[in-house]
């Protein structure tokens, strides 16, 4: 496997891109000018062996990573391209930009409401939403080797600091974990946790291998880095470092959960993939995979079947489907629910029951993750089937609910309660905050 040394792309080098010069001003106007709003940052493993440049726009990964001037809205495009043709003042680009971002809900599904507090201070570089479940965010991994399009997690990159999740303090980490003993689950998140170097990895996981914490089974990371570059586990000065840490992990009886986003089935044609997720497995690992469903990327059964074959012949759990969330660029990205459901039931009839770990369609909303059983007729209505897969109170998981049919739905809250009711049933009683088991309000 031959070495390659990174190279990133950001607005500010990006024209330097052999496959960029000579384009058209069509091409490299949206790029410059949604980029300043939406961040932008791609490599070269992404440009030069993902990207198919004589299919562009049209080429899911130049879509999924090179901005594209639909998606912002007519009047906002055309007001930062006119101040930057017009050579204004920074601060006033700036101010319009982040008065544009203020309006593409850049804090979705309430994740401030996830924050915990821990003896007095707010956690701001952890989420606490699922009872077992534990996020942390750490700040060396707030980056990402590229950024996706359609991220909801925009604002990490955008220096919007009030929207921010990070922290480094391994210590707090720890002590949060030493006292809730009902969490079994920590999941490195980001941005890309794996932009950090091993080293540092290293304290915040190592720790969480000794007895003190045994309450800790599974250790998640969840990452982009297979897709986006693979010899993170291959060449990279720390690579085998890396790899050493996850062997560490599965020695100490702890199960490594590796949770990969693959979009596409060309992130999972190349050599340096494949050799990347021989040496992760190797290392005792499991690595399961999800991605939101996509117009412009992956909106076609065929393709996810596609995906979920590759991916099992691989030795990979496909694990969620999941709707686009309602932030930055979802009106380029969004279909209907009702689509997303028929394209989710036609690859799953299509593959094989080794295939059916997925789930979804799924959307990570307020209340917790809410899967698309399907539609149907009850008592004359046409409805949404909905359950929990996962609730802020366990003990609505997997109960059934019923939505109104609505062909233009593409999100939870455009949902009403079915047969006339007022509220869904968890949004009686405040049962969202009360967790049965403990007679006590434990995010609240």
């Amino acid at each position: 496997m031959p070495i390659k040394k990174y190279k990133t792309y950001t607005l500010q080098n990006f024209d330097q891109l052999p496959q960029i010069i000579g384009l058209s001003e069509e091409f490299i106007e949206p790029i410059r000018t949604v980029g300043q709003v939406l961040p932008f940052r791609a490599n070269n493993y992404v440009v030069e062996e993902l990207i198919d440049w004589s299919n562009i726009p049209e080429d899911p990964i130049f879509t999924l990573t090179f901005p594209r001037k639909e998606m912002l809205s007519k009047t906002h495009y055309n007001k930062v391209r006119e101040l930057l043709q017009g050579n204004v003042e920074r601060e006033v680009v700036k101010k319009t930009v982040n008065d544009i971002r203020m309006k593409l809900n850049p804090n979705p599904a309430g994740q401030e409401h996830n924050v915990p507090t821990f003896r007095g201070k707010k956690l701001n570089g952890m989420q606490h939403k699922y009872r077992e479940t534990v996020l942390f965010f750490p700040s060396q991994g707030q980056t990402c080797h590229a950024y996706c399009t359609f991220c909801f997690r925009w604002t990490q990159f955008s220096g919007m600091n009030d929207f921010k999740f990070a922290m480094k303090e391994a210590d707090l980490l720890h002590d949060y974990l030493r006292h809730h003993k009902q969490v079994t689950d920590i999941l490195f998140t980001g941005g890309d946790p794996l932009t950090a170097r091993s080293k540092i990895l290293s304290t915040y996981i190592e720790p969480l291998l000794t007895k003190e914490f045994s309450h800790i089974r599974n250790i998640r990371i969840g990452s982009k880095t297979l897709a986006y570059w693979p010899y993170r586990f291959l060449n990279d000065k720390d690579a085998d470092e890396l790899l050493r840490l996850f062997e560490k992990i599965t020695k100490a009886g702890k199960h490594l959960a590796f949770q990969a986003h693959f979009s596409h089935p060309v992130e999972l044609s190349t050599d340096a993939v494949k050799k990347a997720i021989e040496r992760i497995r190797n290392t005792g690992a499991q690595i399961r995979t999800q991605s939101p469903v996509l117009k412009h990327i992956n909106a076609d059964p065929k393709i996810w079947s596609a995906m979920w074959k590759e991916q099992v012949r691989l030795g990979l759990i496909p694990y969620y489907m999941f709707v686009a969330r309602d932030t930055g660029a979802k009106a380029f990205f969004e279909i209907p629910i009702e689509k997303a459901w028929n394209i989710f039931r036609k690859a799953y009839a299509s593959v094989s029951g080794i295939c059916r770990t997925v789930r979804g369609p799924s959307m990570s909303a307020f209340p917790g993750k809410i899967e698309i059983l399907g539609i149907t007729e009850v008592k004359g209505e046409k409805v949404f089937v909905l359950r929990f897969l996962q609730c802020r109170n366990r003990q609505l998981v997997d109960i059934p609910f019923f939505a109104t049919y609505d062909p233009k739905a593409s999100w939870y809250d455009q949902l009403k309660p079915a047969f006339g009711e007022k509220e869904f049933f968890f949004q009686k009683d405040n049962l969202l905050g009360k967790d049965m088991d403990d007679g006590d309000f434990l995010w609240e």
